[in-house]
């Protein structure tokens, strides 16, 4: 999961770039990056660590331009958390070209193999992000007239980049000298919006991918970009467009309105906070039609992308709505971070009860989704331990039960706490007295509520269906023999820091 960015403005844009960058932290707090263009030059800053640890004064400076991209990430299965890995990548024959990506490409390493024996090209990294820039600087070579560039040969080249590369994929890419190209895949799944604002000089253009970094920049909501579209905005601040893709359809990855995207977000035309209402109305008249045995006194969430959904739960059950969780907002989501003994410890650091919401009373808890349950039974142990008579538990989420593939780092089947497990199996692993779990039939209705033009979705993690349709079991079992070996990997580090910090402290 990651975040991108790209501006071209009548003045310098490295501000935009990092203010932009903040309000999509939430997407990626792994690495973070910036590339602006002046007078065909690119001036670049990323590394590891959180937008304000990347980026200081000095660096800013260094930023100048009134054309940029910009980019903050996750790492996705195995990827190594090393500055060589953080983006945007950057190329420089034939054209100077840099790029940010948010999704997961399928094939990576079968077009690895193709860059090396035909296309010539070296990839330095395990990224599969690099591989797409090198494929789009190879398409454009092929695409041009004697190395030159317009919009029509930018969109045949996304079109043949279309034709060789699978999975997800919303991209961001600058062009030394020409100006900003965005396009996102013929499925949809990861969002890209544009904005636009009027200035005395002329338009100003932005891609980002949620809403909300254009908002709170002051720039206008023109629209999404389409699935298999591509966008060009030149130097001068001309837009140009064209559908680069055949058969296409929309099917965003529903985990976005779940949990990964802010709620002040649209997303393909659908408010993310209207939608986690209506997850909690669906789940408000599941439990009365299935647990109307539950004697339950509260609803509290856990904050805080399931607030929406837990306070629409209580005022459908008519039961009190209370916070019983104070966050501590310095510490990332936890079912990302690498390691369970680091999820585990973190849970602790990151919620505190307060003790009189859950004293003697029968607490509904509430969360958008269980992903591992590390979390999910840190958690009820907390309620019990502040002294909830009985904890239950309700998930505004179907089961996660399969690994995703195009871009969430949750891969391995065997991380995976409903894998195999019936819903009595999960309540008993976490320590709830009772297990809801969101109905997927419902939690489609609750995004297609908002926009009824939207028909399919990107469900994967909870059926098992990819929409791709070149994922196969050889794939997913390739997949997570490197995940669990990363995750081993993973868990010995943190044992021996563990032995470590106590030798140390002894």
């Amino acid at each position: 999961m990651c975040g991108i960015l790209g501006i071209v403005a009548h003045s310098p844009v490295n501000q935009l770039l990092y203010d932009g960058l903040l309000l999509l932290q939430h997407r990626g707090q792994d690495a973070a990056g910036i590339v602006t263009s002046e007078h065909k030059s690119f001036y670049m800053q990323k590394g590891n660590g959180q937008v304000r640890d990347v980026f200081r004064t000095r660096n800013m400076r260094s930023l100048p331009g009134n054309m940029g991209i910009a980019h903050c990430r996750y790492p996705t299965a195995g990827s190594a958390s090393n500055s060589a890995e953080s983006q945007p990548f950057y190329v420089n024959s034939p054209f100077g070209i840099v790029l940010g990506h948010n999704g997961n490409l399928t094939n990576a390493s079968e077009l690895k193999e193709e860059m090396f024996r035909q296309d010539l090209r070296h990839i330095n990294t395990d990224s599969d992000s690099e591989v797409l820039l090198n494929v789009l600087a190879h398409e454009l070579e092929k695409a041009s007239v004697k190395l030159r560039l317009d919009p029509q040969t930018m969109f045949t080249a996304v079109s043949n980049v279309h034709r060789r590369c699978k999975g997800a994929y919303a991209v961001v890419a600058m062009i030394s000298g020409y100006g900003v190209l965005a396009f996102r895949d013929p499925y949809g799944i990861r969002p890209a919006v544009i904005g636009v604002n009027e200035t005395d000089s002329g338009p100003e253009y932005m891609v980002a991918s949620e809403s909300v970094a254009i908002d709170a920049l002051g720039f206008r909501v023109l629209r999404d970009i389409a699935p298999g579209e591509a966008v060009f905005i030149d130097e001068e601040g001309r837009f140009h467009s064209q559908q680069c893709a055949q058969n296409v359809s929309l099917n965003p990855c529903i985990f976005e309105f779940v949990y990964l995207a802010r709620p002040d977000s649209l997303i393909d035309g659908v408010s993310v906070y209207e939608t986690r209402l209506n997850m909690g109305e669906k789940l408000a008249e599941k439990i009365r039609r299935q647990y109307g045995h539950l004697k339950i006194d509260v609803v509290i969430p856990i904050p805080d992308s399931s607030r929406p959904s837990a306070m629409q739960l209580a005022q459908g059950l008519g039961v009190a709505y209370r916070e019983g969780f104070v966050k501590n907002r310095y510490i990332g989501r936890t079912f990302i971070m690498p390691g369970q003994a680091v999820r585990r410890k973190s849970v602790r650091q990151k919620l505190n009860a307060i003790g009189m919401e859950f004293k003697g009373k029968n607490v509904l808890l509430v969360d958008d989704s269980i992903v591992r349950g590390t979390t999910s039974q840190e958690i009820v142990n907390m309620a019990r331990e502040a002294g909830a008579t009985k904890v239950y538990f309700a998930s505004a989420a179907p089961p996660v039960r399969f690994p995703n593939v195009y871009g969430i780092d949750m891969p391995s089947r065997s991380e995976l706490i409903a894998s195999g497990r019936t819903e009595d199996e999960v309540a008993r692993e976490i320590g709830a007295d009772a297990l809801i779990y969101q109905d997927l039939d419902a939690l489609k209705d609750s995004v297609r509520k908002v926009n009824p033009k939207i028909t399919r979705f990107e469900t994967s993690c909870f059926d098992g269906q990819y929409i791709t349709g070149d994922v196969t079991s050889d794939y997913l079992n390739a997949i997570e023999v490197k995940r669990d070996a990363a995750r081993d990997a993973e868990d010995d580090g943190d044992s021996a820091q563990l032995d470590l910090n106590l030798v140390t402290a002894g």
